[in-house]
């Protein structure tokens, strides 16, 4: 039995699992890999995720090793030398006159090629851009179109809870988030308040709607008409965490009701 470990390529890349054996790899460190015909380097989002049988070993690439001075000496070097990259790709999306904005440049480990992420509000027609910028580099070129919930991972920034983004701290993968999700959590309706930074509703309506799920089953809705000892009541809030309900009797008077 052999460990599946997931890893982030690069700084902006994907997440995907990897096999591995004997490594003793920690979340948070760096590792060389094998990825898109050569080496790439990546950082671990989560060791030990599983194992597998020889049966699907095949089908997953290999850690090489974890990440030696050496190495990360190189990826230093390859960010720096990206950044460079990236001021000549900006200086030729002007002079094609792209409506694109470039976000980040990066090279593979081994420097076999330089991607390049960037936004635009449609599809962007840059063959000509990738043709000029392989005969500076002479290596090759992917430009990736990212969406603002990757740029807001890359650029990092505190949500509305003063924590740090939860795109740039631990999520693996964007999941839709819906503003169902909003209302069935009981949170204002209101856009600028249940959005984060990237513009869009913040992720953790998604990651944390199957514990409302499972915390509501059995409570009324608010609104709703129950029956009490005391009579008929209608709910005027209800709070999930603590499986209670606070009603009002015909009289005026309010009750709470604690579920179990």
């Amino acid at each position: 039995m052999e460990e599946r470990i997931l890893v982030r390529l690069r700084d902006l890349g994907q997440t995907y699992f990897y096999s591995a054996s004997n490594l003793n790899l920690k979340e948070g460190s760096y590792v060389i890999v094998e990825h898109d015909r050569g080496l790439d380097y990546g950082k671990i989002i989560s060791p030990q995720e599983a194992t597998f049988d020889n049966k699907t070993k095949e089908q997953l690439k290999k850690i090489i090793r974890p990440a030696t001075e050496n190495d990360l000496k190189q990826i230093r070097d390859n960010r720096t030398k990206a950044k460079e990259a990236f001021n000549t790709c900006l200086n030729k999306i002007k002079e094609h006159n792209l409506e694109m904005k470039l976000i980040k440049a990066e090279y593979s480990f081994d420097r076999t090629k330089i991607i390049f992420y960037f936004t635009a509000a449609g599809r962007v027609d840059f063959r000509n851009l990738v043709k000029d910028l392989a005969k500076i580099f002479r290596v090759r070129i992917e430009l990736r179109q990212i969406g603002v919930r990757d740029e807001a991972r890359l650029f990092g920034g505190f949500g509305h809870c003063g924590r740090e983004l939860c795109c740039k701290r631990f999520l693996k993968d964007f999941e839709p988030v819906t503003m169902k999700m909003a209302k069935d959590e009981g949170l204002p309706l209101n856009p600028p308040k249940i959005s984060g930074l990237c513009g869009r509703l913040m992720c953790c309506l998604d990651f944390e709607y199957e514990i409302y799920k499972a915390l509501s089953k059995g409570l009324p809705k608010e609104g709703e008409r129950v029956h009490t000892k005391e009579g008929k009541a209608r709910v005027i809030s209800v709070n999930v965490f603590q499986r209670q309900a606070t009603v009002e009797l015909e009289d005026g008077t309010q009750l709470k009701l604690t579920y179990k």
